[in-house]
C-alpha cells in the first residue's frame, strides 16, 4: 500500500494543506499501484494531477537508466557519426542528410527547447534526460569518489565553465562543422565522466558545480512552473551537504529553491511523511518571492555575463563593425611586423577547414575573443548600473532591506527577457521552418516572444517592489531602469530578431 499525502500549497510556498480523497487504482498512471491518499477536504485538480505524477515517476524511476542510456547513445550518434560522412549539398534538408539533420537538432531543437521546457517542466531535462550527468554519476559508482575539493565547491566555477565553453564554441565554429559540435560536446562528457570518476560519492558534482549549462538552467527554473517542496520543512534556508539522497547535493528538509533540482524523484516517497512533495505553481512565482527562496548575488551577476557573452557571439557574425575592428587591428600588426597574426593555431582552438572555406587565424582568435568579452563587460555594467538605480530607488521609496539585497533581488527581473533573448539568437533555426509557410513568420514570431519575455520581466519587477514594500503609486520610477535594461537588450539582440 502506497500512501500519498496530497498538499495543496498557495501563494506562499512554505503553507500547505493537507487533503483527502479516494483516487482509483484504475487510473492508467496508477494502475496496479494501490494507494490511500489522506484527505480532509474537497480534492482540486492540481493536487490530483501532481498525485499522478509522482505515483508514475515513482514507480518507473527505477527504469530511468534505460531512458538515459538511450539518450547516451543517441547523443553520440548526433556528434559523432556527421565525421564519418560525406560533406552535405547546399541544398540539404534535416531530413535528406544526416549531418544537417544533427546541426538543426542540437540548434534549433535542443538548445532552445532545453531552454524553454524550464516554464513547464523545471530541469526535467537534466534530471530524466541528459545524457552527460547520466554519465557522470555512472562514472560516480565505479570511481575514486574522493571529497568534492573546495575551488569547484565554489560558487564562480559554473560561471567560468560556461563562459569558456561559449567562447570555444565561438572560436572552432561549433554551429557550422561537426568536427567543433564533437570537440565541444563530446569534451564535455568526456570532462563530466572525468568529474564522475573522481569525485562525490553516489552525487553528481558535475552537475552541481561544472556543467556549463547547468546553472543556466538553474536560473531560468526559478521562473518555472514546477517546484518540489519539503513536506516536513525545516528552518536556516537552503545548505549543501554531502549526506544526503538527493544527487545534487540539496539539504533535502530544508530545500527552499529550484535551481539546484534536477527532478530526479529519488527524494519523491508518496508512502512516507518525508522526503519532497511535487507542487505546480504559476510560472514566475518563486521570482516573484524571490527573498524567500535564497537569492544568490552570484547568479544575478552570472545572468548579466551571459547574456553578454551569448549576445557578443552571436553580434560578431552580423554586425560590420566587428569586420572593420578586425581590419584596423590586422593591419596595425602587420605594420609593425608582427606577421604571425595570419597564420593560424591548432585546430582545437580556431576553425580550420579549407574544404568549407573557412580558416581563421590568430587574428580572429584574438578579435573575436575580445569582442565578445568587450560586449558582455559592456551589457554586464549596464545592466548591473540599471539594477543599481531601480535598488536605489527602491530604497528613496521606502523600500526595505539593504541596498545590496535589494539590488539582488531585483536582479532576478531579467530572467524572462534574458532567456527569450538567448533563445532567438543562439537558437534561430528553431524558427527557420516557419519561413516555408511565410517569410513574415519568423520575425513576427520571434518578436512575439521577444515582446513577452519583456513585459513577463516588467511584471516580476513589479512584484519584487511590491514585496520591497514601495507602494503602487510609486512603482513606476524604479521600474523606468529595469525597462531600459531590457530594452537595452533586446536592441541589442534586434538583428537576431527581424534581420537574420
Amino acid at each position: 500500500m502506497i500512501r500519498i499525502t496530497i498538499l495543496d500549497t498557495y501563494s506562499n510556498s512554505n503553507d500547505s494543506m493537507q487533503q483527502e480523497a479516494s483516487i482509483s487504482p484504475s487510473n492508467t498512471l496508477l494502475q496496479d499501484i494501490p494507494i490511500e491518499v489522506e484527505n480532509h477536504q474537497r480534492l482540486g485538480w492540481k493536487p490530483l494531477l501532481t498525485a499522478s505524477i509522482e505515483a508514475f515517476f515513482v514507480r518507473y524511476r527505477e527504469h530511468l537508466v534505460w531512458l538515459h542510456g538511450g539518450m547516451f547513445l543517441f547523443f553520440l550518434a548526433v556528434i559523432l557519426l556527421p565525421l564519418f560522412l560525406s560533406e552535405p549539398p547546399e541544398d540539404a534538408t534535416p531530413l535528406s542528410h544526416f549531418t544537417t539533420f544533427a546541426n538543426f537538432a542540437m540548434w534549433g531543437l535542443w538548445f532552445p527547447l532545453t531552454l524553454l521546457s524550464v516554464i513547464f517542466t523545471g530541469r526535467s531535462w537534466c534530471g530524466l534526460l541528459c545524457p552527460m550527468g547520466a554519465a557522470s554519476e555512472w562514472g560516480n559508482k565505479a570511481g575514486l569518489q574522493r571529497p568534492i575539493p573546495r575551488w569547484m565547491q565554489w560558487q564562480g566555477t559554473p560561471i567560468a565553465s560556461f563562459l569558456l565553453i561559449t567562447i570555444l564554441g565561438q572560436t572552432v565554429g561549433v554551429r557550422d562543422h561537426p568536427e567543433a559540435i564533437a570537440e565541444v560536446f563530446g569534451g564535455t562528457m568526456l570532462l563530466a565522466i572525468i568529474i564522475g570518476l573522481i569525485y562525490g560519492r553516489n552525487k553528481r558534482a558535475w552537475c552541481r558545480h561544472m556543467c556549463p549549462i547547468g546553472l543556466l538552467l538553474g536560473i531560468f527554473s526559478r521562473i518555472g512552473a514546477v517546484q518540489f517542496l519539503a513536506r516536513r520543512p525545516r528552518p536556516g534556508g537552503d545548505r549543501y551537504t554531502e549526506k544526503t539522497v538527493c544527487p545534487t547535493l540539496i539539504d533535502i528538509p530544508r530545500k527552499q529553491e529550484s535551481r539546484h533540482c534536477i527532478e530526479c524523484f529519488r527524494c519523491v516517497h508518496p508512502d512516507t511523511r518525508g522526503g519532497l512533495h511535487l507542487r505546480l505553481r504559476h510560472p514566475g512565482e518563486e521570482v516573484e518571492q524571490i527573498r524567500d527562496h535564497n537569492p544568490n548575488p552570484f547568479e544575478v551577476w552570472f545572468l548579466f555575463l551571459g547574456t553578454g557573452i551569448a549576445l557578443g557571439g552571436f553580434l560578431w557574425l552580423v554586425l560590420p563593425q566587428y569586420g572593420h575592428l578586425r581590419q584596423s587591428i590586422g593591419e596595425w600588426f602587420i605594420e609593425n611586423g608582427h606577421y604571425w597574426i595570419g597564420e593560424s593555431g591548432p585546430w582545437w582552438l580556431m576553425s580550420i577547414h579549407p574544404e568549407r572555406r573557412e580558416v581563421f587565424n590568430w587574428l580572429d582568435f584574438g578579435t573575436i575573443i575580445g569582442f565578445m568579452v568587450a560586449v558582455m563587460l559592456l551589457i554586464t555594467a549596464l545592466l548591473g548600473l540599471t539594477t543599481w538605480l531601480s535598488a536605489w530607488l527602491s530604497g528613496q521609496l521606502q523600500g526595505d532591506k539593504s541596498l545590496r539585497e535589494r539590488f539582488t533581488e531585483l536582479g532576478y527581473q531579467y530572467a524572462p527577457v534574458a532567456m527569450v533573448s538567448l533563445v532567438i539568437g543562439l537558437g534561430a533555426s528553431l524558427f527557420q521552418p516557419l519561413e516555408d509557410l511565410n517569410p513574415a513568420l519568423p520575425g513576427l514570431a520571434k518578436g512575439t516572444l521577444f515582446t513577452a519575455g519583456l513585459l513577463w520581466s516588467l511584471w516580476l519587477g513589479d512584484r519584487i517592489l511590491k514585496r520591497q514594500g514601495v507602494a503602487g503609486s510609486y512603482r513606476w520610477i524604479p521600474l523606468l531602469p529595469g525597462a531600459m535594461g531590457s530594452l537595452t537588450v533586446g536592441t541589442a539582440w534586434w538583428p537576431g530578431i527581424f534581420v537574420i
